[in-house]
């Protein structure tokens, strides 16, 4: 859960975000609860964007009418594919069909603000899969699509299943191929890229997202949970029972902080900067002055060179090719 701080204020928080699809399997009036805790505790703007993230299969009609009415306005909805073998890959509990009535039931109640997550590069997934799985989204009345390329994590059964041979990855060229195909097609509907994996209809970007990336103070409540104000950040115990054990003995569950110093803020930042909406040099010198800037002056000429980015009104920015090779640049980079 997760409460981001307006970009112009340092009282009043603009977004609050449900994190994890956990929120939908809750009663509507026990979020309805928390809600109302925030107010009379935080400062919270009226037209604050409130977002609930959830998955098909896990809420019906009226439950999202209800979560509509306690004044969720933003539903993000962890659809995956519209492919039902590749859902079946993913252990997904729901189906093709389960995901589209999902959107167009939120939709049919109210929610102007439909996000949606994709993943692409899955093995076996041709291009023409794809490029299926991203007409359907275009076609359905959503406003946001985040597309994420497959990620083996360790200790996973996909991760097993990849190191017994059972399954096979497809190769970085391929995945660069499929990405650069998202952007193509997403943008020539009026999708804007605004972050590596996000696409947006102008006027609905992520508040939540935007806080992240532009390195912005949050707060964040729960097992697991990350806040990050003033260059400070901590992190809660992981496990609900020491979580909940924790804030009943001592009125916090923070299981460790770090201070963030200059180099590490500046990384940070950079780093943020280039996976979105572009390093603004003139931003960049107000908050570190401008002698990295000229350190890596023929670095950036290099990325020109190579087409992977470009200069526009004092902000450098990644082109699609350029973002194909984001976190390579990065590298090189910090």
């Amino acid at each position: 859960m997760f409460y981001s701080k307006d970009y112009n204020s340092d009282r009043i928080f603009s977004s609050i975000f449900f994190g994890g699809g956990t929120p939908s399997l809750m009663q509507p009036e026990y979020l309805a609860e928390i809600i109302t805790s925030l107010k009379q505790n935080y400062s919270i703007s009226d037209v604050a964007e409130i977002t609930m993230e959830t998955n098909p299969g896990t809420v019906d009609m009226a439950k999202l009418k209800k979560f509509r009415q306690i004044g969720i306005n933003r539903i993000s909805i962890g659809i995956q594919s519209f492919n039902d073998d590749e859902l079946k890959f993913l252990t997904r509990i729901h189906d093709k069909s389960t995901a589209i009535q999902t959107v167009l039931e939120a939709h049919a109640i109210g929610f102007e603000n439909i996000s949606i997550d994709l993943i692409f590069n899955l093995p076996k997934q041709s291009k023409d899969k794809w490029e299926s799985n991203l007409q359907i989204a275009m076609e359905l009345p959503i406003n946001h699509i985040s597309t994420y390329s497959l990620i083996l994590e360790r200790g996973t059964i996909l991760n097993k299943m990849v190191l017994d041979g059972k399954v096979t990855l497809q190769d970085e060229d391929y995945d660069a191929e499929l990405y650069e195909m998202t952007i193509d097609s997403l943008t020539q509907k009026g999708f804007l890229q605004y972050e590596v994996s996000n696409f947006t209809k102008a006027g609905y970007e992520c508040r939540h997202n935007n806080a992240y990336w532009r390195y912005k103070d949050y707060l964040s409540f729960g097992p697991s949970s990350h806040s990050f104000v003033n260059r400070k950040r901590w992190w809660n115990y992981s496990s609900l029972k020491r979580y909940i054990s924790e804030i009943y003995k001592n009125g916090t569950a923070t299981a460790g902080f770090e201070l963030i110093n200059d180099e590490m803020a500046l990384n940070e930042y950079v780093m943020l900067a280039m996976r979105s909406k572009g390093l603004d040099t003139n931003e960049f010198i107000s908050l570190f002055g401008g002698n990295w800037l000229v350190q890596k002056n023929d670095f950036f000429h290099e990325i020109e060179k190579g087409r992977l980015g470009f200069m526009n009104n004092g902000i450098f920015q990644l082109t699609k090719s350029g973002y194909a090779v984001c976190d390579e640049i990065l590298s090189k980079l910090l």
